[in-house]
């Protein structure tokens, strides 16, 4: 049975990554495209779907996700910076199930997952994250989420120009050496397996909200 997905944010860079993925993908079908430049609120697209996958602003995000969740339709969301808080505040059994992740690409997801465990080995550590200058958040989900998961306090430092893609090196520093772990998204379509991988799980996830695509992949 085919799953059924709108997408929030269709007419930006992502979401036009995430519907030309969509409709690549056998297992599930395109049902909406909600964004204020194609004059579609979300509303318009929540009757047809099963999950909606989530790439819009910081300032609309949480609203969005807590509109998906009282219709009952699961949310992917991939917009940064939002605040979780409101939806943690539904419970562990709310009408439908949210799944944030910072970064969808499975390299950074290696890549903190990595990170982290360098973390217990070495002295310190900073983060350098690198995106193009039309990202509104800063520091970046995936740096911060990197940061909150390593040991000691990582300090992070933001770039922002055009040319960039997504991009982070997390740098660490012993006695006598140093270590690199970095990761590179030179293309948008890096973060498709993940977010579709996300949409065909987020019904069955054990609780919500989950973040993190290391909950689906280890």
């Amino acid at each position: 049975m085919s799953i059924r997905v709108a997408v929030a944010g269709a007419a930006g860079r992502m979401g036009q990554a995430v519907v030309e993925a969509v409709e690549g993908a056998e297992d599930l079908t395109l049902t909406g495209r909600a964004d204020p430049a194609l004059g579609t609120a979300l509303g318009d697209v929540l009757g047809d779907a099963d999950v909606v996958v989530d790439f819009t602003r910081p300032d609309t995000a949480t609203a969005n996700a807590l509109e998906c969740l009282a219709a009952g339709v699961h949310v992917v969301i991939g917009t940064s910076g939002f605040d979780i808080e409101p939806i943690r505040a539904l419970g562990p059994s709310p009408p439908a199930n949210a799944f944030f992740a910072p970064n969808f690409a499975i390299g950074a997801v290696l890549m903190m997952r990595f990170a982290v465990e360098a973390s217990h080995h070495m002295a310190k550590a900073q983060i350098v994250e690198l995106h193009h200058d039309g990202k509104l958040d800063a520091p970046s989900g995936t740096a911060a989420r990197t940061a909150e998961l390593m040991e000691g306090e990582v300090p992070i430092h933001s770039v922002r120009l055009p040319g960039l893609v997504a991009h982070q090196e997390v740098l660490l520093g012993d006695v006598g050496q140093t270590l690199s772990i970095r990761h590179d998204s030179t293309d948008r379509t890096s973060f498709m397996p993940g977010v579709l991988l996300a949409v065909r799980r987020v019904a069955g996830l054990p609780r919500s909200p989950v973040v993190g695509l290391e909950h689906l992949l280890f």
